[in-house]
């Protein structure tokens, strides 16, 4: 029996180990394409804060978009970076280090975070059985949005570890009793919270633990209270400047507040939930009902709400908060991915404890569980694995870049319309504009722009159908045909993606 114990526990680690090691593959593959003239919205921003840290040695981020644990992680990296470069004279000076040196190390980092939930999820998992912890997994292994923002360099995948990391000291802290365990738990909300803003919302985890749990030491109310102090004890270590210099603090806030004004609930629900159907499809969408469902009905079974409420009311709040703010992006909801894996994983073993039960030949029962978890598991497999693949194609960008390292001397100033590729900043003065027809050519020559970059994301439909706004088109027209030597159009084609991208010279005056 003991024999059979192990063996049984030996193939459980093997089958963690595979499922880890395919995880960090889709997250690591093609991980630095289109560096460094192609990077996450905020990519840039982030490294930049890191960077000015490294130059003046003033710890104080000067931006509150977010909170500062995650540039504080990136000025660790930073200096690694650099410090590993220099021996070999890669740069001399830290005003030599650029983002564009940095991305590729951040990058890394970021996946092997997202490597790191794989194994949160599956010991949360182990709650509610092997079957279901290794289900789980293997569902946040490839799950697209994961993989997918795994590849960038920003704060949605870290908060996601952290989140995924307090609900494992919930359950942790639940199971002991221990006024130790909730205040771990409560300090990692805050970390969470440090790392991004809405990862606070993990804070209900640790108090709802306290406050379910029968028996606690030295008293519910006290582990409870703990838990909050401890929360913000952690935010205020990792994120010191929120109060330091709490003006600009107060300031970004008041600013930010604005951009997520309030949404109808039903109307941001609609959005997201088409995001999460990308990510899960509709069968893994009822599924995750199911788990939903199915977890109540065993918690008003056994009388045990406690274990229920740490994995349903978390995903439940953090739903509500961001589909009532105006701004909306997929990435926000990966913070609860992994507790929706574990819900499609626990109805999946459900039905697999159904199908077990019924007085059907064993390949019935086979073929019929087979065919769930095809359903179910299928879109997110196939998504997840193509996401990688698809982002390491060729780009117009990618051809961008190319032509114009080539044609265009450092050192010049560069318009680029709708931030369709980056430019190192120590090899030319940028100028970012949505629309290029926002400056006319003696505004550009007079401020030392010579060169633009086109989108057609911008001027396409402009071309396409003059007649639609003809003053755009004539502005259009005036701008990249009559005033400028453009190289050929870099189009998109089978096997390149991307706008279409036009390079031009403005013509000085004769």
């Amino acid at each position: 029996m003991r024999g059979e114990g192990f063996e049984r526990r030996a193939v459980e680690v093997a089958a963690v180990a595979l499922i880890t090691m395919s995880a960090a593959i889709l997250r690591f593959w093609n991980l630095t394409a289109g560096l460094p003239y192609s990077v996450g919205v905020d990519e840039p921003i982030i490294a930049e804060r890191a960077i000015a840290m490294m130059r003046t040695g003033d710890f104080n981020p000067h931006f509150f978009d977010y909170p500062g644990l995650y540039i504080y992680g990136q000025l660790v990296v930073a200096g690694t970076r650099f410090m590993t470069g220099a021996p070999d004279s890669l740069w001399r000076t830290v005003d030599q280090f650029g983002p564009e040196h940095l991305y590729a190390w951040t990058r890394a980092v970021n996946a092997a975070l997202g490597t790191s939930t794989i194994v949160l999820v599956y010991f949360v998992g182990r709650r509610w059985g092997t079957g279901p912890a290794l289900l789980a997994a293997a569902l946040t292994a490839v799950s697209p949005n994961h993989v997918r923002e795994s590849h960038f360099a920003l704060t949605d995948v870290p908060v996601t570890l952290l989140t995924t990391g307090v609900l494992v000291l919930s359950l942790r802290a639940r199971e002991t009793g221990r006024l130790r365990s909730f205040v771990l738990a409560g300090a990692c909300a805050g970390l969470a919270a440090a790392t991004k803003y809405n990862g606070g919302v993990a804070l209900v985890m640790p108090v709802l633990a306290a406050v379910l749990t029968r028996g606690v030491r030295p008293s519910r109310a006290v582990c409870a209270v703990a838990a909050v102090a401890a929360a913000g004890g952690a935010f205020l270590l990792a994120a010191p400047y929120t109060l330091l210099d709490l003006p600009a603090f107060l300031n970004a806030f008041a600013y930010v507040a604005v951009a997520y004004r309030p949404r109808p609930f039903a109307e941001g629900a609609q959005i997201y939930l088409g995001h999460l159907n990308v990510a899960l499809g509709w069968p893994g969408l009822v599924a995750a009902a199911t788990g939903l469902v199915w977890t109540t009905i065993r918690a008003a079974r056994n009388r045990d709400f406690t274990s229920w409420a740490l994995l349903a009311v978390f995903p439940l709040v953090y739903f509500h908060l961001v589909a009532t703010k105006y701004l909306i992006y997929a990435r926000y909801l990966l913070p609860i991915q992994p507790f929706l894996a574990i819900f499609v994983a626990i109805a999946l073993a459900g039905a697999g404890g159904w199908l077990i039960r019924q007085r059907q030949p064993q390949w019935i029962r086979a073929a019929g569980m087979s065919a769930i978890a095809a359903l179910v598991l299928f879109k997110p497999v196939r998504a997840g694995i193509d996401w990688p693949r698809q982002y390491g194609r060729p780009t117009t960008s990618d051809l961008a870049y190319e032509m114009i390292r080539q044609f265009i001397p450092e050192q010049s100033g560069v318009a680029i319309e709708r931030s369709v590729l980056r430019l190192p900043d120590s090899g030319y003065r940028v100028v970012n504009l949505h629309n290029l027809i926002e400056r006319s050519r003696e505004e550009y020559l007079a401020s030392g722009v010579s060169y633009l970059v086109a989108s057609s994301a911008a001027f396409g439909r402009v071309f396409e159908h003059p007649g639609d706004d003809p003053v755009r088109h004539t502005a259009y027209r005036r701008l990249l045909e009559e005033s400028a030597q453009c190289l050929p159009a870099i189009k998109p084609s089978a096997r390149v993606s991307g706008p279409e991208i036009r390079i031009c010279r403005l013509m000085a005056d004769e």
